[in-house]
């Protein structure tokens, strides 16, 4: 009966033996391992970004962009025309519709004295930061007076103020100019890098147009947000007298869907990465198995030996196979390790979470288990066939 633990204990002297031979041959598995791991972590990292930031908007929040829907993650609208107030007045008699604002959107430059930042200004209506959930670090959001009266008012992101005043600046109070125009500031929102004005005030001052750039809508049961979806639609394709949905002049968007484009965009980046990631793997595996052809060679009279003494044929086989395995699975566990540290600094270099999942684990030990069965087999096979005879005579 063939003695696993003995045969490991052996394979593991050998490996001792020859130390620097051994890591050369561990290297391609130990990089092609630590790549993979690391692109998979940071492919998921990236991922759990994207949905902690859609989720910031909300999860029973639902966008209506004008124009034809876009292939891939982009959600921007162009510069079509087809959505009007009328629309939205028409969105927010429908059932489980808690909220609806127009957005009429544009990039422009933001200036205080010396200092400018280009940034994009969303004109709303006063609904907008409940159905985004604003929170603010100084002041308080538009009034309905600022919407009504196309009041010169600004609500700044921190991030625009940082740019403009400082970190920490208490700006409630001061002006800044918009597209030469004087704005006064009401209000900070926490984490953004937007700028929000009335949306009269944006539709008239700031951009000369009427129409929106898109609909901002709040339900109330985010648990039959398909059905709410469908009634949207149905009622905007009333709204266009648009017979054929195929025709339609604009398209919705839920935090849901977003989730799903993106982390399918991600999926295939990451999918396509590992695989060439992986070729170093191949690469190591025919390392490891000219080596193990290589210490055949030098074990020949060895093999001889065991074999004259009784060794069988599967015994020859088994230590041979799992001086490859031993060979390939520690040399997957340092993959392992080097790729989760290598993964921790890059994920705080970029500001993602930092994510090594157990699928990734198991699958690297999995891949490295399969590439040293694979390609310590030959080596193997050729080991246990020797004549005894002949291997004894080897020179």
């Amino acid at each position: 009966m063939i003695d696993i633990k003995e045969l490991t204990i052996l394979a593991l002297e050998e490996l001792k033996g020859n130390i620097a031979r051994t890591t050369l041959t561990m290297l391609g598995i130990v990089i092609g391992i630590g790549s993979v791991i690391t692109i998979m972590s940071l492919g998921e990292g990236s991922t759990q970004s994207i949905v902690d930031q859609i989720s910031t908007f909300g999860t029973n929040v639902i966008t209506v962009f004008p124009g034809k829907a876009r292939r891939g993650p982009g959600m921007s609208g162009g510069t079509f025309d087809t959505l009007v107030k009328q629309d939205a007045t028409a969105i927010l008699e429908l059932p489980n519709i808690e909220a609806v604002s127009g957005i009429v959107s544009g990039q422009k430059t933001l200036v205080f004295e010396e200092n400018s930042v280009s940034s994009s200004v969303n004109g709303v209506e006063y609904d907008y930061a409940q159905i985004q959930s604003l929170e603010f670090s100084q002041g308080d959001f538009l009034n309905e007076n600022d919407i009504y009266s196309m009041t010169r008012n600004v609500v700044l992101g921190d991030e625009i103020v940082e740019e403009l005043f400082g970190e920490e600046a208490f700006v409630v109070g001061e002006r800044v100019r918009i597209d030469r125009k004087t704005f006064k500031i009401v209000g900070i929102i926490k984490d953004s890098s937007s700028a929000i004005v009335p949306i009269s005030t944006a539709q008239k001052i700031l951009f000369g147009h009427d129409h929106y750039s898109s609909i901002s809508v709040r339900v109330i049961d985010n648990q039959i947000m398909e059905q709410t979806l469908t009634n949207i639609e149905n009622l905007l394709l009333k709204q266009h007298k648009i017979s054929n949905p195929d025709n339609a002049d604009f398209y919705l968007r839920s935090p849901q869907q977003m989730i799903e484009s993106m982390s399918n965009v991600t999926g295939i980046l990451t999918t396509v990465l590992s695989g060439i990631a992986a070729i170093s793997l191949l690469v190591g595996g025919i390392g490891i198995m000219n080596i193990m052809l290589v210490t055949v060679t030098e074990r020949t009279k060895d093999i001889g030996l065991l074999k004259a003494i009784g060794a069988k044929r599967k015994d020859i086989l088994s230590q041979f196979l799992i001086e490859s395995l031993v060979l390939t699975l520690v040399g997957g566990v340092l993959g392992v390790v080097i790729g989760t540290v290598l993964t921790y600094f890059v994920s705080t270099a970029m500001s993602i979470p930092f994510v090594v999942s157990l699928k990734s684990i198991l699958l690297a030990v999995g891949v490295s288990a399969t590439v040293g069965l694979l390609f310590g087999f030959y080596p193997a096979k050729k080991a246990s066939e020797l004549n005894p005879i002949d291997a004894l005579r080897y020179e």
